[in-house]
């Protein structure tokens, strides 16, 4: 199954209850799991499971009601989607929903761990295996048996962990380092990457097995800007989630700011936008509407240029105008908007660099 992906192609330990488990090797007989298991323990409603993933779109609707039936079945899951997406939260949607929702649900980013630790940190080690391991250690995989675990940003693994991760998901089994036997483990493997996994195949640094092994069922989450309509209801549960951790007064927002929060693209996306509220919910206090001057400067200029812009919509030179600015300042965020790395980084001149900023109303916000 791959959902919401382009036919023309091929985003911290955490111990909460989670579900989800995928089993292969057959020599194990807890693994063999029975249809009748599978439909046991799942939660009758799905309501909680879902309240999360906040949206009212069409693509919102099908996502949700694939996560109740990915949840149902005992596949690995493998989740795309730009940063911000949400992609850990559809993750522990899909364990919470599972028979599995009553055991653990781990989470692991696996561009977080040096090469030379991530071995131990995944499979553990015994006593005596490397300088400084002092007694056996469990590994991430054997702690997370019987639940679900799920590895953020898979791309990120070297060439050697991929192969050792595919074993994991072939047979079921591991070693610690430093061990010569194997261990046995019932565990689901959900993945996500923020990455084209395709395209990292094609140039050599994915290994392709381990693509096809991962992603049994693939979901592809949308994007912010392409579900605007969901922009609204997220923006007003993520001002009274963050009103409510302040303590402070009842709050709204007024139809300028939203205007503007559904004029602008959200590279960053869902987390971008719930930044952008809690800031808005400190720095609008004491006024009990958060208008548009409150917004940071990105907002503003960036929402400001595609409503002047409104007119020729769908044009070619619109699309290209939202891309390139689009592109700007993703360049000047990623370099901290040290503008000559950012020329750089875009290949143009600084000069150039700054034409383009006036242009598009691109200023770093001052704190």
């Amino acid at each position: 199954m791959d959902v919401f992906r382009d036919k023309s192609k091929i985003e911290r330990h955490t111990s909460e209850p989670s579900s989800a488990v995928q089993t292969k090797s057959s020599s194990r007989p807890e693994a063999s799991l029975s249809a009748e298991r599978l439909s046991q323990n799942v939660p009758e409603s799905s309501s909680d499971a879902l309240s999360r993933l906040v949206g009212r779109s069409p693509q919102m609707r099908q996502l949700q009601q694939l996560v109740v039936k990915i949840a149902r079945c005992d596949s690995t899951v493998l989740i795309e989607g730009e940063t911000g997406t949400g992609k850990e939260l559809v993750a522990r949607a899909i364990h919470q929903l599972s028979y599995r929702g009553s055991s653990r649900f781990l989470a692991h980013n696996c561009g977080a761990t040096p090469d030379t630790l991530i071995e131990s940190e995944l499979f553990g080690h015994v006593k005596g295996a490397f300088t400084g391991a002092v007694q056996d250690k469990k590994g991430l995989f054997e702690v997370a048996d019987g639940g679900t675990f799920f590895l953020d940003e898979i791309a990120d693994i070297s060439p050697m962990m991929q192969i050792k991760l595919l074993r994991v998901l072939q047979e079921r089994e591991f070693r610690r380092v430093g061990e010569t036997r194997s261990r046995h483990i019932d565990v689901r493997i959900v993945a996500a990457t923020n990455r084209d996994l395709v395209k990292e195949v094609e140039e050599g640094r994915f290994r392709r097995d381990l693509y096809y092994r991962l992603g049994v069922i693939k979901l592809r989450l949308p994007t912010l800007r392409e579900r605007r309509e969901d922009i609204r209801v997220l923006a007003q549960h993520f001002l009274s989630l963050h009103a409510r951790k302040a303590e402070t007064r009842q709050v709204t927002l007024g139809e300028d700011a939203i205007r503007a929060l559904i004029n602008y693209d959200w590279p960053g996306n869902v987390r971008e936008l719930e930044n952008e509220i809690e800031r808005a919910v400190a720095l609008g206090y004491p006024s009990s509407e958060i208008s548009l001057w409150v917004l940071s400067e990105a907002v503003r200029s960036g929402s400001s240029m595609l409503a002047c812009d409104a007119g020729r919509a769908g044009t070619l030179k619109y699309e290209t105008d939202r891309l390139e600015r689009k592109r700007i300042l993703e360049a000047l965020e990623s370099c901290l908007w040290n503008k000559t790395r950012a020329a750089r980084m875009l290949g143009l001149s600084r000069q150039g660099l700054m034409k383009k900023m006036r242009r598009f109303r691109l200023a770093r916000e001052e704190s």
